[in-house]
């Protein structure tokens, strides 16, 4: 089996009107873009450009009122509490958040986070006992706690008052707390819905600071809230998109020692910092740190006051972040050389399990494994007593969660959500598990194709590619889950230069009309020789080396460039070929043509009668966009 025959896909994305969103300060291509995304009115595209004012979070959140009063009074009375938070990014952020938030205004917070190889996930009994022993009588859990049952009876049990903040699936039953701030309580249109463990934590860290009128104690909350929302990849729509627009403008000159000292190691420059700086920068660090075992130096390092300490703890960071990277790559390696190893090929779903894998890396791996193969992939670490322990992730399509209920009988515990998700299973039902989620896979593949998808949004040329389409691409920002980094093409583009770097990039250097970029891609994995002349998809991205910026195409896919394309209409397939600046021929299998032009504003004029027929007019713009006419 060889990973050149897994090629990629195209499809190419809908015609629309001629000059959608006219009156948005946008170029064509980036006003394409958003109508392709659903943005249908000038009016949303201002409200995504400009996020609009967020509703009072107590008419959002039925039980806020009631977290304030209890946390305020802990705060007047310096009354001890603790925070229990998770060993990811969202975890450790909302804790030192908190942490950092409640110190000022009085209380005496301690947080406790549990072990990842010990407790695994989530307040437990254990931790509970143990903070009622040492006299704590309030808990605020943190990107938890919404389906911790036992902990909760027991804290219930023992006088104990718990306020939860949690984002994960309310149980239909729900256990005892004195408080729930989740989004699913909050109206089903509410610009709160997609706030991970952060954000609650941000609500929560705000209204007090208001209800005690300290609003100067919470300086940094915000900093906090925009690593973990990143970092946890939660939907950047809604008041996660406003606070971190306003957030990310000031991240570089936050007062938190901890961040300023990760981004010097990360060499982020004195300059505003975007979501990608986050993602691919300063979020690994920290999450490296929670899966390899010690959770507690990440809300060390955000709540550090002292730079010299700050720095040294993020050294700490950085040395389980390298240590992360190698675990990784040393996975990945095994897990394909087993996977190219099988003289079966390729199966619909990828399961593999070696007992001395990683638990805290396999997720990452298993997310390599879909974006190399476009395949559910599963990796199991061994856990002891027969057991392993998995990470699933999956495609695009491919629904992690509901499978995992549809083999429920097989496994000892599971849980996620449509992208990814986790399970622990006895070795021996791992051989009948694989065949059931094979069956699954096989289903989904059937509908969904061999391919890697690649769906561009809009096209240009590499003339337009410069710095005042870049500032315009900025008002766009934060990109991540919801506002994705938007995916461009162009068509006919010489390779002038092509090399293989270090670590398997390969760089090329594109000509257009005598026009020449720089592109990248990261981790090419195809063994196929550049053609001469291509076709790319690409985000647009930023170079920074040895003092110059210069803008670069970040490489996701090319194909060979061929001059005529071909459209299918159920069993009839047309071609289409360019035969002028802007006109076009389309021709059937019977050899009949009809040729077109597109105009300036981009309106298609033909003088055939048969091309105001809806399905040939349709046919003719779709022959348009294939062939670059239009963006």
């Amino acid at each position: 089996m060889s990973e050149a025959k897994h090629s990629w896909v195209w499809s190419l994305p809908a015609v629309i009107e001629p000059d959608p969103l006219s009156g948005c300060d946008l170029p064509l291509p980036l006003r394409c873009l958003l109508k392709r995304r659903g943005i249908r009115t000038e009016q949303e595209a201002i409200d995504l450009l400009d996020p609009p004012v967020l509703p009072d979070p107590n008419t959002h959140f039925p039980d806020l009122k009631i977290a304030v009063e209890r946390v305020s009074r802990a705060c007047r009375n310096q009354e001890a509490l603790a925070i229990c938070g998770d060993y990811d990014a969202d975890g450790m952020t909302s804790s030192a958040l908190l942490l950092q938030a409640l110190t000022p205004l009085g209380a005496r917070p301690t947080v406790a986070i549990p072990s990842r190889s010990d407790d695994g996930y989530g307040l437990n009994p254990r931790m509970v006992q143990e903070l009622h022993d040492a006299g704590i009588k309030i808990l605020i859990t943190v990107d938890n706690g919404v389906s911790a049952r036992q902990a909760l009876e027991l804290a219930r049990d023992l006088a104990m008052e718990v306020i939860v903040t949690d984002h994960h699936t309310i149980p239909e039953n729900r256990p005892p707390m004195a408080a729930l701030i989740h989004p699913a309580t909050t109206p089903e249109a509410s610009p709160y819905r997609g706030l991970a463990g952060v954000g609650l934590a941000y609500v929560l860290a705000v209204a007090v600071a208001e209800d005690l009128q300290r609003p100067e104690a919470i300086r940094s909350a915000r900093d906090l809230f925009c690593i973990g929302t990143v970092a946890d990849m939660a939907p950047l729509q809604g008041a996660n998109r406003r606070w971190l627009h306003e957030g990310l403008r000031h991240l570089h000159r936050t007062d938190c020692a901890g961040l300023k000292a990760l981004q010097r190691l990360a060499g982020l420059d004195d300059r505003p910092l975007r979501s990608d700086d986050i993602g691919f920068q300063i979020a690994p660090r920290i999450n490296a740190v929670g899966r390899l075992g010690e959770p507690g130096l990440v809300v060390d390092l955000l709540t550090s006051v002292d730079a010299d300490v700050a720095m040294g703890l993020a050294r700490r960071c950085d040395d389980f972040n390298r240590q992360r990277r190698d675990l990784c790559d040393a996975i990945e390696a095994e897990a394909v050389a087993l996977i190219e190893a099988d003289n079966g090929g390729l199966p619909p779903f990828v399961l593999l399990a070696q007992s001395h894998w990683h638990h805290g890396v396999i997720g990452i791996v298993a997310a390599r494994l879909v974006e190399r193969y476009n395949r559910p992939a599963a990796l199991l670490a061994g856990e002891g007593n027969g057991m392993l322990r998995a990470s699933v992730r999956a495609p695009k399509g491919f629904a992690v969660d509901t499978a995992l209920q549809s083999c429920h009988s097989l496994l000892d515990r599971y849980g996620g959500h449509p992208a990814a998700g986790g399970f622990t299973v006895a070795a021996c039902h791992v051989s009948a598990l694989h065949e059931q989620l094979n069956d699954l896979a096989q289903l989904w593949l059937s509908g969904a194709g061999e391919g890697l998808p690649v769906q561009p949004e809009a096209l240009l040329r590499l003339e337009q590619i410069n710095w005042e389409l870049w500032n315009d691409l900025q008002k766009l920002e934060p990109f991540g889950v919801g506002n994705e980094t938007p995916l461009f093409w162009a068509r006919d583009c010489a390779v002038v230069e092509s090399r293989v770097l270090n670590g398997g990039h390969l760089s090329l250097t594109l000509s257009q009309d005598d026009v020449q970029r720089r592109a990248i891609a990261w981790r090419w994995r195809s063994q196929e020789p550049c053609p001469e002349r291509c076709d790319v998809a690409f985000n647009i991205g930023i170079n920074r080396w040895k003092g110059e910026t210069r803008l670069q195409l970040v490489l996701k896919a090319l194909r060979q460039h061929t001059e005529r394309i071909d459209l299918m209409r159920g069993d009839h397939r047309y071609n289409a070929r360019l035969v002028s600046d802007a006109g076009l021929i389309v021709r059937n299998d019977e050899g009949q043509e009809i040729c077109a032009e597109i105009r300036p504003g981009s309106t298609l004029i033909s003088s055939n009668p048969l091309a105001s027929h809806p399905m040939v007019h349709q046919l003719l713009e779709e022959a348009s966009l294939g062939l670059g006419l239009r963006p």
